[in-house]
């Protein structure tokens, strides 16, 4: 795998497949350019390393190959304040072109407007996810819920540097948890940068208002964000000095709690980025063309692991 500096520079890879587990896989193909302001990445979602086994034991689907296309801006500016998603959009993606996806549509009682969606890494079985902490839509695309570990070993592994994994739907840079100490030194110690969320304390709502049981992470709404907790604000993510951004950028971070894979945008996620969204040529954010699916958006509340 041929890994560039970004923001600058193309990423090719293709024909490069490490033995997946029990099972063959198509081969990897990810192409990203930049060009006019817009990076763009073309996929077709199959990891350059192992997985586990799909289907398999809590996630019914098989791994195929997708043919995505994601735009977003190389200079993305920030809002005030993070937005949460809205409707069924991929919240970012890695370099070897898997989507981040850390949502998943599992719902309390099957309904996805009450608000309690189980989160993969909170859930007794994980949802079938593998060494990755990546399982199977139910259109095949293989996608990451946390930290994507076998990719950062095939990156060269992230201990004592920062390691960028991907980008995000706004087009700023994805980082596993290590950072700088000092965010505008990068000649401070490398630290393990920590999330400010925290488990709610007392018991959730129960009947019809909710799931009843102690708050322990199986759902999203089991956490609550506190400001100054931890290093990172409320989208995971900080402004920082990197070596891809010597002069400075809003950079994401991963981290090994809650949120895991961010679940907010401190910018302005690409259309493309929308599950079923607007196809090639069509027009959208940052440039023309959209996002092009095999099937549908994937399971409805209460349907096979997202």
């Amino acid at each position: 795998m041929t890994h560039l500096r970004f923001p600058l520079g193309l990423l090719l890879v293709t024909g490069v497949l490490l033995a997946a587990t029990k099972q063959s896989l198509p081969q990897p193909h990810v192409v990203i350019t930049v060009k006019d302001g817009v990076r763009t990445i073309e996929t077709n979602a199959i990891p350059n390393h192992a997985t586990g086994q799909f289907p398999g034991p809590g996630n019914p689907n098989a791994i195929s190959a997708q043919k995505l296309t994601f735009r977003m801006p190389v200079a993305p500016k920030a809002n005030d304040k993070p937005v949460k998603a809205q409707g069924p959009t991929t919240w970012g993606i890695a370099l070897n072109g898997v989507p981040f996806d850390p949502n998943t549509a599992e719902y309390w009682n099957r309904d996805r407007s009450n608000g309690w969606n189980e989160d993969l890494m909170g859930a007794a079985n994980k949802l079938g996810a593998d060494q990755s902490n990546a399982h199977v839509q139910p259109e095949g695309t293989y996608h990451y819920h946390a930290r994507p570990n076998l990719l950062i070993d095939a990156l060269g592994g992230d201990t004592g540097r920062q390691l960028l994994v991907g980008y995000a739907a706004d087009g700023f840079p994805v980082y596993t948890a290590n950072g700088h100490k000092d965010p505008k030194d990068p000649k401070s110690p490398i630290v393990a940068l920590k999330s400010s969320y925290r488990l709610k304390s007392g018991e959730r709502p129960g009947g019809t208002a909710g799931p009843g049981g102690k708050y322990d992470g199986k759902y999203t709404a089991d956490w609550e964000y506190v400001a100054g907790k931890g290093d990172l604000d409320e989208a995971n993510g900080r402004f920082e000095v990197t070596a891809e951004y010597p002069k400075g950028t809003y950079a994401y971070h991963m981290t090994d709690t809650f949120p895991y894979i961010p679940r907010m945008f401190k910018g302005t996620p690409d259309a493309s980025f929308r599950k079923g969204g607007p196809a090639p040529g069509s027009g959208g954010q940052g440039g023309q063309g959209g996002r092009r699916r095999g099937g549908p958006p994937g399971g409805g509340a209460g349907g096979p692991p997202q």
